[in-house]
């Protein structure tokens, strides 16, 4: 690990603590009358597995994106970013394509939503072509291939909102 991904990982560990902290009081989001609009959980408790496994996500940040990767030194896609971060974080053996990942698990409600659960989206006209790690406030962890490396990016943002399909927990 190199000194600054060492560093990027401890200040994103901090701010998450930070944020946690000084968040605000739970509360229930009412949905918006749009039915293309959905309303997601925000600042929900992690799970202790949920935890590593968004902490994990963070420290992947900035890894290449390879069709097919599923190791951080030759690049991940999405789902062998996925895979590695449960084997790795949660000692949870997670495979195969980002719809076969959707077949396990249990179904989440948006509003049930946790830091660790994962997210699919339909973004090549396929159902469950995308999947990504949810890191709480809105926001997750993927392997887009249109960056070219592993990011974060919100539920807000208009693209992924309107290709978000479902939740899934594989965590108690």
């Amino acid at each position: 690990m190199t000194t600054r991904t060492w560093r990027l990982g401890a200040f994103l560990l901090l701010a998450l603590a930070l944020a946690a902290c000084g968040g605000k009081p739970l509360t229930r989001e009412k949905p918006v009358a749009s039915a293309s609009t959905l309303a997601f959980a925000r600042n929900l408790e992690a799970t202790p597995a949920g935890r590593e496994v968004a902490m994990y996500a963070l420290g992947l940040i900035g890894v290449g994106y390879r069709y097919g990767g599923k190791n951080p030194q030759a690049g991940l896609d999405c789902s062998g970013m996925v895979s590695h971060i449960y084997r790795q974080a949660a000692q949870y053996a997670l495979s195969g394509s980002a719809a076969d990942m959707a077949k396990k698990g249990r179904a989440v409600r948006p509003e049930q939503i946790r830091p660790g659960d994962l997210l699919f989206f339909n973004t090549l006209n396929r159902p469950r072509s995308h999947v990504a790690v949810y890191i709480g406030d809105l926001r997750f962890v993927h392997a887009p291939s249109s960056n070219g490396a592993v990011r974060i990016d919100s539920l807000e943002d208009r693209y992924y909102k309107s290709r978000f399909e479902e939740a899934r927990s594989y965590f108690d």
